[in-house]
């Protein structure tokens, strides 16, 4: 997990982004005296994970996750199959199961009215969203969170921010390699020790907020939930335009060799969004003072 301040890649066990060095060679000592089921054992790690040896992505489907991620920022509404189509116009021979398997992995799902609108075992989490009408007048009134893909010269890996909405503010971010619910829920964690509780969190529907450890975390932290409706598009606006600012102004420009230098590169920019990078919406203001003199 990550703050706006700091910033740490996290990688699960047995589980490595593209391009970067398995977590685990660099505990795990073959030449050591005692053996490497001994270390496993005093570590809590399954050995099998020692001698993992991931998969690496085919470049091929990396540039289609990168090309389908570009055009997601300026069409949400894309389903598989008229991404299918988007593909095939560049001259990209590409079927709709290759697609929709790629847009699971990216965590990306297109914006429009269903008619399923939760899935059996989530309901009992999924929220109203609390937003509309709402006059935002102070920091820390409103966070939202979400999480995005982000794609690497030889991988990819997943980020996840948290807004401040008045003062657009990055109150704290984590970069990880899965999707997995408590990644979301630490950098949450850290960004209240860090700058204290919101009022209100609003989150979209995705399974990381639909769950029983973030819903329970919250309700016992008296914080406000609040959740994007299925097929709304400008429910979560704050953060969506975060993004489309983040991949446009650095990740698109900057691809980086491995999650490593991704790391280092997004705590610079973060650094920069928030303390050097005006807003006309501010004032002309950074969102650090401006979020500092409203808090």
């Amino acid at each position: 997990m990550a703050s706006a301040l700091t910033g740490t890649i996290v990688l699960q066990k047995g589980v490595r982004a593209i391009g970067d060095t398995e977590t685990l060679e660099k505990v795990i000592n073959p030449q050591a005296k005692v053996s490497i089921r001994r270390q496993c054992e005093l570590l809590d790690v399954n050995r099998s994970n020692v001698y993992y040896q991931p998969v690496p992505e085919d470049p091929k489907d990396l540039e289609l996750m990168r090309r389908m991620d570009e055009e997601f920022l300026d069409h949400p509404n894309k389903g598989v199959l008229s991404m299918v189509d988007f593909i095939r116009a560049l001259g990209i021979l590409v079927g709709p199961k290759r697609v929709r398997r790629l847009l699971r992995k990216m965590g990306i799902m297109a914006i429009y009215p269903q008619k399923n609108l939760s899935k059996l075992g989530i309901a009992k989490y999924i929220h109203s969203y609390k937003l509309k009408g709402l006059e935002i007048t102070r920091s820390n009134q409103v966070w939202c969170i979400d999480l995005t893909y982000i794609p690497m010269e030889r991988g990819f890996l997943y980020l996840t921010a948290i807004l401040d909405v008045y003062s657009r503010y990055i109150v704290g971010w984590g970069l990880f390699n899965t999707l997995d619910a408590n990644n979301t829920l630490g950098v949450l964690k850290e960004a209240v020790a860090m700058y204290g509780k919101p009022e209100i969190i609003n989150s979209d529907q995705g399974s990381q907020f639909t769950c029983s450890g973030w819903v329970e975390y919250l309700e016992k932290e008296d914080l406000i939930i609040s959740m994007d409706g299925r097929g709304r598009a400008l429910d979560n606006i704050h953060i969506e335009r975060f993004w489309r600012t983040l991949k446009w102004e650095y990740v698109y420009l900057n691809p980086a060799e491995d999650g490593k230098e991704l790391q280092k590169g997004l705590k610079d920019y973060l650094y920069y969004y928030n303390h050097q990078r005006t807003h006309q919406s501010l004032n002309h203001y950074t969102p650090y003072s401006w979020y500092k003199n409203a808090a």
